[in-house]
C-alpha cells in the first residue's frame, strides 16, 4: 500500500496570499500535479491539519476545487487553523467524516492498512489536546483488531522537536498517548504535520514523523530563543510505502522540476552506483 501524507496546506480565499507573499493555492495545484503523476498512483492521501488558513468556507471550497483531480480516497483532520463545521460541510459527501459537532476522529478499515485520524483541534489556540475522551476513544479502536498494522495520523506532533517556538504551541496530553501507544504493537507509525518540516523521532515504541508543506516551511532553528520565522524551502509531501515484509517505509518527495534523471554512468565507461 503506498500513502501519501499533504499537510499544512494554509488555503486562503481566492486572491489572497498567506503572509502577503505565499500564493499557497498555486503551491498546492504544483503538488497535486506531483501527486497525480506518481507511478504507482497512492492508494490514499491524508490531509493532516491547516488545510485551510482561517476555517472560512470559501477557503474550503477553494481548497475542495484544488484537490478535484486527486483519484484516490483522501482523508482529513483538522489542524489548529481549521473549523469543524465548516470543514465539515466543505466536505458533506465525506462519508468517513463523523456527523454532529464533536471531534473529527474515524477510522479507516478499507485498505491494507489500518488507518486512524485523530482531532487535536482547540478552537481558539494554536497548540493541540488530545483529552481523555479523545483518549478513549483511541484506546477502543486500537483495543478492537490488534492484529491489523495501523497508521494512526493528527495534526500536531507528540514529540519536541528542538524548534522551540514551534513546540510550544505542541501537543497537551502527549505523555499519555505515548503510554497507550506503547501498549499497541500494531502501529506502524504515528503521522503529524505543523511544523512545515521533515522530522522523525523513535516514539513510544514506534516512529512518528511529521512532514513538509507543499508551501513554505518553517525554519529550521534549534535555538531556544529563535523567532517563529518561515523560509521558501523547496516544497514537499511524503510517500509511506507498507509491504508486510518491511512495514512503513517513508520517502520525502520534493515539489518542482530539477534536471536529471541521468544514468549514473560517465562518458565511455560502464554503469556504476
Amino acid at each position: 500500500m503506498l500513502i501519501a501524507q499533504m499537510t499544512d496546506l494554509h488555503i486562503k480565499p481566492p486572491g489572497q496570499l498567506a503572509y502577503g507573499r505565499v500564493d499557497t493555492a498555486a503551491m498546492l495545484r504544483a503538488a497535486i500535479a506531483s501527486l497525480i503523476a506518481l507511478r504507482p498512483a497512492p492508494d490514499a492521501l491524508l490531509l493532516t491539519g491547516d488545510l485551510v488558513d482561517a476555517g472560512g468556507g470559501a477557503e474550503y471550497a477553494l481548497l475542495r476545487a484544488l484537490l478535484a483531480p486527486v483519484r484516490c480516497p483522501i482523508y482529513l483532520i483538522p489542524g489548529n487553523h481549521d473549523e469543524r463545521a465548516a470543514l465539515r460541510a466543505g466536505f458533506a459527501d465525506h462519508a468517513y467524516l463523523p456527523p454532529g459537532d464533536g471531534f473529527i476522529q474515524y477510522v479507516i478499515d478499507d485498505h491494507a492498512v489500518r488507518l486512524i485520524g485523530l482531532d487535536t483541534l482547540v478552537p481558539g489556540e494554536a497548540g493541540g489536546r488530545l483529552c481523555t475522551a479523545r483518549l478513549d476513544w483511541l484506546a477502543a479502536q486500537l483495543d478492537a483488531a490488534p492484529a491489523r498494522p495501523t497508521v494512526v495520523f493528527l495534526h500536531h506532533p507528540p514529540f519536541a522537536t528542538g524548534i522551540a517556538h514551534m513546540d510550544r504551541i505542541g501537543l497537551d496530553g502527549a505523555a499519555p498517548f505515548a503510554a497507550l501507544i506503547r501498549r499497541h504493537a500494531q502501529v506502524e507509525c504515528v503521522l503529524a504535520g505543523h511544523l512545515h518540516r521533515p522530522i522523525q523521532a523513535r516514539w513510544a515504541g514506534t516512529v512518528a514523523s511529521t512532514a513538509p508543506a507543499p508551501c513554505h516551511q518553517v525554519v529550521l532553528d534549534l535555538n531556544p530563543d529563535g523567532p517563529a520565522h518561515f523560509v521558501m524551502e523547496p516544497p514537499g509531501y511524503q510517500l509511506h510505502r507498507y509491504t508486510p515484509e518491511a512495514g512503513i517505509v517513508s520517502h520525502t518527495v520534493t515539489i518542482g522540476r530539477y534536471p536529471g534523471p541521468h544514468p549514473f554512468r560517465d562518458a565511455g565507461r560502464p554503469a556504476a552506483n
